[in-house]
């Protein structure tokens, strides 16, 4: 089992940056691929970022250049650095964790970033 825990949410305002953190527990060491999903007011959870063990990245058109994924596998933690934040990035940022055996999906339980003036 792994564990997932989110921080670092809030409320900014636009053009402000915030700093989200995911911490991984249980058998963390198994992790392969880590990443941020999105889900805002009345719409569907969305991709955000991923980032493999190697440090090879993926993000969503919509925060490209503005956000930044890294990890650190020694800590089991993954960071989103988001800048530039904008209303529509106002949304509940879910941490994912894939193994590498079975490539079985573990969640967090979210942290709320609001983006308002």
């Amino acid at each position: 089992q792994v564990q997932l825990v989110e921080s670092g949410g809030g409320e900014v305002q636009p053009g402000e940056s915030l700093r989200l953190s995911c911490a991984a527990s249980g058998s963390s060491f198994g992790l392969g691929a880590m990443g941020w999903y999105r889900q805002g007011p009345g719409k569907q959870r969305e991709f955000v970022a991923t980032i493999i063990r190697d440090g090879g990245t993926n993000y969503a058109d919509s925060v490209k250049g503005r956000f930044t994924i890294s990890r650190d596998n020694a800590k089991n933690t993954v960071y989103l650095q988001m800048n530039g934040l904008k209303p529509e990035d106002t949304a509940v940022y879910y941490c994912h964790g894939r193994t590498l055996v079975r490539a079985i999906d573990y969640w967090g339980k979210g942290t709320l970033v609001t983006v308002s003036s």
